[in-house]
Order: structure tokens, then C-alpha cells, then sequence
């Protein structure tokens, strides 16, 4: 891949943007890595700048997605740096668990604000740098939670269903510019992220015992899914089981769940 081109990556600070920013740099890449953590940032700088082979360049910027001024001007300093973008990884999201109507409110909307406006913002603010490139690739990042009944979790998933939504029609939308559109609906992964979840963190001891995916092998699914402009991405046969059952029988699906995610 030419170090021309250019990925821009949310919520970069760790987990699966992290490893997705490690995966593109090596590939050649240069990365532009924003998250509001300013420190993770500079550890991530240093990991790409210590790779042991030829490497992308990185550029971190401090942003929140929830804000779309942050986002605008992110995306601008981006292009004093490198130019262009050509790929868009709209990684930044959380987590929340507890019953809705009990759930604090403050939570309720970091999640929407987050998981919602910050694809928004993200999208709306790189678009029109690929339109005058000529083209582009964006990734969003759903979950196999998209299309469960999904009780003590229905503020995630209803926002992981507007991903995926969101990914199947912009893909038309964008088509006539070049733009390809990914969405990368993914199991369960090992990052912070029921740790850092709102509301309950981690699962009740009631959770059955999934199989577990490291970040890096996410990270390896969105490069190649950039790569090989792929449009639903399912990384796993266990994956797919998931998706097909909370379709075929949500009202099971909808119980178990309730034993996972109840607090």
C-alpha cells in the first residue's frame, strides 16, 4: 500500500482503535489517531514509531466525536499534516448497561451522543475531504448486538442499529462520489470496554462464557475490509450463529440476555 494514503481513526486511545491504528501504520499508511485521552495518544505514538519494519507516519489529535466543532477541526489539522484522507475508521464508542427507564439520564445521553452524533460528526466532517479526493473508504463499527431484543442493554443496541442502518444506506448515498462504506459488525472482543461501560460494568456472573477475539485480530479485519472494499463484515462463524439466532428466535435470545446484562 502507498504511504500516500491517509486513515483517520476515532476513539484511537485504545482497544480496537488502537490495534487498528498499529495494523494500518504497518500496512504502510499514514494515521491520523484522535481520542480524548491526550496520554494514551503519545503511547501510541511511540508504539507506531517504534515498529520494528517500515512503517506510516502518525499524527494524534486530542477531540471529543460529540462535539462537531472538535471533529471539524480535527479533521483539519489532519490535512495540514498529510494532505488528504482516504479512509475513515469510525471506531469511538460505549457501553451502557441497566434498565432504561431507571438508568441516570447523563449516561443515557453520552451513550447516544457518543455512539450516534460522534459517527455523525465523524462522517459529515470527512466526506466532503474524500469528495475533493475523489474518492474513499469509511469503516463504522457496529456489534452483533445490532439486531438483538436486547433488555438491559437496549440503549446500546439500539445505537448499534443505527450503525449498521445508517452504513447500509449511506452506501448508496455515497456511491457516485467513490466512497465505499464497511461495517464491521463485531462479537465479543478483549478491550476495556466492559470495564469502562456506563451504568453496571463487566457481566453478571449469570453470562455465558463466550469466545473471546483480541483487538488486533479486529484491527486486521478493518484493513482488510479497506482493502478488499467489503461491505458487511462478520469476522467469525461464532459471529454469524449470534446474528442468525437473534433473528430466528430473539424471544430466547432475549432471556439469556436478560441473565447477562440484568444488574
Amino acid at each position: 500500500m502507498s504511504s500516500n494514503q491517509v486513515v483517520f481513526i476515532t476513539g484511537a486511545s485504545s482497544g480496537i482503535g488502537y490495534e487498528t491504528a498499529l495494523a494500518f501504520a504497518r500496512e504502510g499508511y499514514n494515521v491520523i489517531a484522535t481520542a480524548r485521552r491526550v496520554d494514551r495518544l503519545a503511547a501510541l505514538e511511540t508504539a507506531v514509531q517504534q515498529l520494528p519494519t517500515a512503517h506510516g507516519a502518525i499524527f494524534s489529535v486530542a477531540c471529543d466525536v460529540r462535539d462537531r466543532a472538535d471533529m471539524e477541526r480535527a479533521v483539519a489539522r489532519g490535512l495540514e499534516r498529510f494532505g488528504r484522507i482516504d479512509v475513515l475508521v469510525a471506531n469511538a464508542g460505549v457501553g451502557q448497561r441497566g434498565a432504561l427507564v431507571d438508568s441516570p439520564w447523563d449516561d443515557l445521553e453520552t451513550l447516544l451522543r457518543t455512539n450516534i452524533d460522534g459517527v455523525l460528526h465523524s462522517i459529515r466532517a470527512v466526506v466532503p475531504v474524500m469528495r475533493r479526493g475523489g474518492g474513499g473508504h469509511i469503516v463504522t463499527v457496529s456489534s452483533v448486538i445490532y439486531n438483538m431484543t436486547a433488555p438491559y442493554a437496549v440503549s446500546y443496541s439500539a445505537s448499534k442499529s443505527f450503525v449498521s442502518s445508517l452504513a447500509k444506506s449511506l452506501r448508496y448515498e455515497l456511491e457516485p462520489d467513490h466512497i465505499t462504506v464497511s461495517d464491521m459488525v463485531i462479537g465479543r472482543t478483549a478491550t476495556e470496554f466492559a470495564e469502562k461501560r456506563l451504568g453496571a460494568a463487566g457481566y453478571s456472573g449469570k453470562a455465558p462464557r463466550l469466545p473471546v477475539m483480541s483487538s488486533a485480530q479486529v484491527a486486521a479485519g478493518i484493513v482488510r475490509a479497506t482493502q478488499r472494499k467489503q461491505k458487511t463484515v462478520i469476522l467469525r462463524w461464532f459471529d454469524r450463529l449470534i446474528l442468525w439466532a437473534n433473528a430466528l428466535i430473539p424471544g430466547v435470545i432475549a432471556r439469556n440476555a436478560m441473565k447477562s446484562y440484568r444488574v
